[in-house]
């Protein structure tokens, strides 16, 4: 009898006790995601570049303790559209993003439509804190600005940090003008821990976007990472720093004890361009070989995502906005049309197919390349690698001037190319078998003209869905905008 009366009282308890359970199984996770700028495939470990161990020890071991995606693609082999990619879920045509906005070239009034739904503007409706650091590059005007966008704050530069004015913004106001680059890669990750402090204070969930400014040009490294008495090593010097802050974001993680919380994704938004390592492919950033369109992708969530998987299959970043929704119990959107696809099972077993039959890539307003398991169809040509004439006059049309952009002076050139420069003229209805061939040397469209056909008839699918687009034209030449406000573009010529 007492024995039915202490198994009585077990099962009360465990009734009472199921709803707490579910409820912290279905808990929200905090969600992080580490976007570089122009880091190529093999700059990291894992992906390609022998020495990573020197360089990028906390990207080494991140890798160690999750999943890295092989063949993971954007959308474009440059900036703006690549991030309005991976904030909506939506290819470029979608969304109107295929250019980028350029205000020191007058391209002002251009970013992504309040009408689109970010994944942050998802997150907040659904109880998280938000927050956007560094590189925005998605319009600077008020209405395109990333507080408009669903995020609660944002710190950092709202383009590229080699477009003038470089001004440092936070929320909607200038609170830095000039800036020093040098020390951009750790303010950002000061902020970021900040902002992961408060949001644990509150008890909120959170959704961090770290999209630093490095290392896309002019590299900078700060003092504690600069390496004045081994010069030309400037890249390897801001590589170590944005490995230091991705250690500090860990270990934030780990201090408050949130790290099992956390779902945390590492990538870049293109390949690398002078001075960095695309791993063995070929081109580099602006161009469509996979040495423009693979980019490094880690992702970790202790005690959901196994350690150690390595996962070859197609994917892009388009997916993340649908995977990161599901790991917080959130749907898409249903009123529009959503490219990407849940990467999930790709994240727990190393032999999980694509969920993709076919991956797009643009340049500006055209369709570049279509990718569908091993192959790779260039719908359009490449432009065939011609180096310099002579080095010794080349000069960067945006290089640092040692005003409004202040970094050591060990800028890279065309001499440090990223990537292969050799192989088979790619011209239009060019096929590579990218996993037998990732340098892309070897043309097989004549051996596999039914691959090219399947992958001609989609890519005119596309073409008749891609609308009329109007580019932005540049209103003047480079030139020096002024700095310290946000309305800078109504300054008179």
């Amino acid at each position: 009898m007492s024995d039915m009366r202490h198994a009585t009282r077990f099962i009360g308890w465990v009734l009472l006790l199921c709803p707490l359970v579910c409820q912290a199984v279905q808990k929200q996770p905090n969600v992080i995601v580490i976007l570089c700028d122009d880091l190529g495939y093999g700059d990291v470990g894992g992906f390609g570049f022998e020495d990573s161990v020197t360089y990028t020890p906390h990207i080494d071991r991140l890798a160690e303790q999750g999943v890295r995606l092989t063949r993971f693609l954007v959308p474009t082999p440059y900036c703006a559209p690549s991030r309005a990619t991976l904030l909506t879920g939506r290819y470029p045509y979608r969304t109107g993003i295929v250019y980028n906005p350029t205000p020191d070239q007058g391209i002002n009034d251009y970013g992504l439509a309040p009408e689109e739904t970010t994944v942050a503007e998802v997150l907040k409706a659904g109880g998280y804190r938000t927050a956007c650091v560094g590189k925005w590059h998605l319009g600077h005007k008020p209405r395109f600005l990333p507080t408009r966008q669903g995020f609660d704050q944002y710190l950092g530069i709202l383009y590229s940090n080699d477009m003038r004015p470089v001004q440092l913004v936070e929320n909607e106001t200038v609170v830095d003008y000039p800036v020093v680059q040098a020390h951009l890669t750790r303010r950002y990750t000061e902020a970021s821990v900040e902002f992961m402090r408060q949001a644990v204070t509150a008890r909120q969930p959170f959704f961090l976007y770290l999209a630093h400014a490095m290392p896309h040009k002019p590299l900078a490294a700060s003092e504690d990472f600069y390496t004045p008495d081994t010069p030309d090593d400037l890249y390897q010097d801001v590589i170590r720093e944005l490995d230091w802050s991705v250690g500090q974001i860990q270990k934030t993680l780990r201090e408050l004890d949130i790290d099992r919380d956390t779902l945390l994704i590492f990538m870049s938004d293109n390949g690398a361009t002078y001075g960095g390592d695309n791993g063995g492919l070929r081109g580099k950033k602006a161009t469509s070989w996979d040495g423009g369109l693979r980019v490094p992708f880690i992702a970790t969530w202790p005690g959901r995502i196994p350690a150690g998987i390595v996962n070859p299959s197609l994917a892009a970043s388009v997916d993340l906005f649908p995977t990161i929704l599901k790991a917080a119990g959130l749907s898409c959107p249903a009123d529009r049309i959503i490219d990407g696809q849940d990467l999930w099972p790709l994240l727990q077993s190393e032999a999980a197919p694509s969920a993709h039959e076919f991956v797009i890539t643009m340049h500006n307003e055209r369709l570049m390349t279509v990718h569908a398991g091993p192959w790779k169809l260039h719908v359009l040509a490449q432009k065939t690698y011609t180096p310099p004439r002579n080095l010794s006059t080349w000069k960067d049309r945006r290089g640092p001037d040692g005003v409004t952009l202040i970094a050591p002076f060990e800028q890279a050139t065309p001499a440090s190319y990223p990537g292969l420069t050799t192989g088979a003229d790619t011209n239009a209805g060019t096929l590579f078998n990218v996993i037998k061939d990732p340098g892309e040397q070897t043309d097989v469209s004549a051996q596999y003209p039914e691959v090219v056909q399947r992958l001609k008839r989609y890519a005119e699918t596309i073409l008749a869905e891609i609308p009329a687009m109007e580019r932005p034209e540049p209103a003047h030449p480079f030139k020096r905008v002024k700095g310290g406000r946000l309305d800078f573009w109504n300054d008179p010529d």
